[in-house]
């Protein structure tokens, strides 16, 4: 835990009992300060007072007694309304509103810069995990004393303490992002992080930012607050934000995908690119760097992208690239994001279960050749998986599952060179997928391209079941592992 001492003597409320408001409130008394809780839920409440911790309706309580409110990232600061009582009440009572990174990045502030740990900041649409784990697989593979958590395992407040830590690599949400730094109601924490990275935007979280415009403009904070940035510039969004990072002579080295066909062809131009070729800042995704950085669970433009911007990190803080490349070979990849589980034969099982939207299963579908056995389907999000029509051409069977199965399959019938298999469930697929695929060689792939809730109780949920299914298979052989009984 790290002990935030910047609120010692005084009395803070914390609003929302999930991971990072408890590890907040704990982190608060641990450095002195007196702590008022509270969670509309039930289940919130009874987590607080399992750790010991006071509550206190904040939704009745005045509030001006308190030096700030610390919100969980869940509750909405500007959409949608009506915004949540404690909201309005803060603001009536004229008292910061903070997250838990706030307190973790103004805490850091209060040590002298030189026995500083590094910080890792990163952010963006997509690919947020994959980057961060193996930013921080990179750096424990060279031996730093790694801390990583955020939006991904631990709460920020959680991790170790400053002293036990060289880097900490934290994946920032724009919820969380907005929390720590909003300069225009005076929040900000007085120090940013050493590296800043966005990967990529695209629309996300409307809901919450009431434009994408706004949703843009807070992501863009974690880089206009860092030392240094990395900025996937194929996105006009993206791109904008790397352009001025540089015309006020920030260090901004951009990442650009030079042939993605899951991105329009015509989003960047040379223009958009020249500024920092001259400056020498420019990392292009080619086939040489391709090749270069693909390994079996790190496939796709999209993943090269991830690698590239977690390599350069490390390269800023001063690792070699020797230590790089092995680190790069033994990254195991996450659960549920492209996961290669293992082979039965010549057969390669997949799991791509957190790809819920068309946009992320147009990833994984553009990282394997053609011939796939894809598994799709579930709860469909808007416009289904008609964007996909590019990529059918890689997919030689179709395993339908869900809610979505009659739409999809609708959508599919126009693309005769496939095969589609009505099988409703996951259990189904997998077998049906194993049958036909026969003695292989093969790639089944689980990419749904939906939400999981018809099913499931959720993408982790879904990812589970299907690598289950998957290892009961007869041979199988887990990646990276030894065969099992046959």
């Amino acid at each position: 835990m790290i002990a935030i001492t910047t609120f010692a003597g005084k009395r803070v409320a914390v609003f929302g009992m999930a991971r990072s408001g408890l590890a907040a409130a704990k982190a608060l008394v641990a450095g002195g300060a007196e702590v008022a809780c509270w969670d509309d839920a039930a289940k919130g409440r009874a987590a607080a007072e399992a750790a010991g911790l006071p509550l206190v309706d904040l939704n009745t309580a005045n509030l001006s007694q308190f030096s700030a409110l610390v919100l969980s990232p869940g509750v909405p600061l500007t959409n949608p309304k009506p915004l949540p009582v404690i909201v309005v009440r803060a603001r009536a009572a004229n008292i910061p509103i903070i997250g838990d990174t706030w307190l973790f990045f103004r805490e850091l502030g209060t040590l002298p810069e030189k026995s500083r740990p590094k910080v890792v900041g990163i952010t963006g649409t997509n690919g947020k995990s994959t980057t961060t784990a193996l930013t921080a697989h990179l750096l424990r593979h060279a031996g730093r004393r790694v801390a990583m958590g955020g939006n991904i395992g631990e709460a920020v407040l959680g991790l170790a303490p400053f002293a036990e830590t060289d880097v900490y690599v934290l994946e920032l949400s724009s919820y969380q992002i907005d929390l720590t730094w909003r300069p225009e109601d005076g929040v900000d924490p007085g120090v940013g992080c050493d590296v800043g990275i966005l990967l990529n935007l695209s629309t996300d979280h409307i809901d919450r930012h009431g434009s994408f415009e706004h949703y843009a403009a807070v992501k863009e904070r974690l880089v206009a607050t860092a030392r240094a940035a990395l900025v996937g510039i194929d996105d006009p969004f993206s791109r904008a934000i790397a352009h001025r990072y540089l015309e006020h002579d920030g260090w901004c080295e951009a990442i650009h995908i030079a042939d993605d066909p899951t991105r329009p062809a015509s989003a960047v131009s040379r223009a958009d690119v020249e500024p920092f070729k001259r400056a020498n800042i420019l990392h292009t995704i080619d086939a040489a760097h391709a090749e270069a950085l693909t390994t079996a669970v790190l496939r796709g433009p999209h993943n090269v992208q991830n690698a590239t911007a977690a390599v350069e990190t490390c390269m800023m803080l001063r690792l070699d690239g020797s230590t790089l490349k092995e680190g790069l070979r033994t990254f195991p990849g996450l659960a549920h994001r492209m996961e290669l589980l293992g082979l039965v034969g010549a057969i390669a099982y997949v799991n791509d279960s957190k790809a819920t939207n068309a946009d992320s299963t147009a990833k994984a579908l553009n990282s394997f050749g053609s011939g796939l056995h894809w598994i799709a389907g579930g709860k469909a999000k808007d416009g289904g998986i008609e964007s996909l029509a590019p990529f059918f051409g890689n997919v030689a069977h179709a395993y339908l599952i869900g809610e979505a199965s009659e739409a999809f399959a609708a959508t599919l019938a126009k693309h005769l060179a496939l095969t589609i298999h009505p099988c409703g469930t996951v259990a189904r697929a997998v077998g049906e997928a194993a049958r036909v695929a026969g003695a292989g060689p093969a790639t089944v792939l689980l990419s749904p391209a939906c939400a999981s809730f018809d099913q499931f109780k959720d993408f982790e949920d879904r990812g589970d079941q299907f690598r289950a299914l998957v290892s009961a298979l007869p041979g199988f052989v887990p990646f990276g592992g030894k065969r099992g009984a046959s």
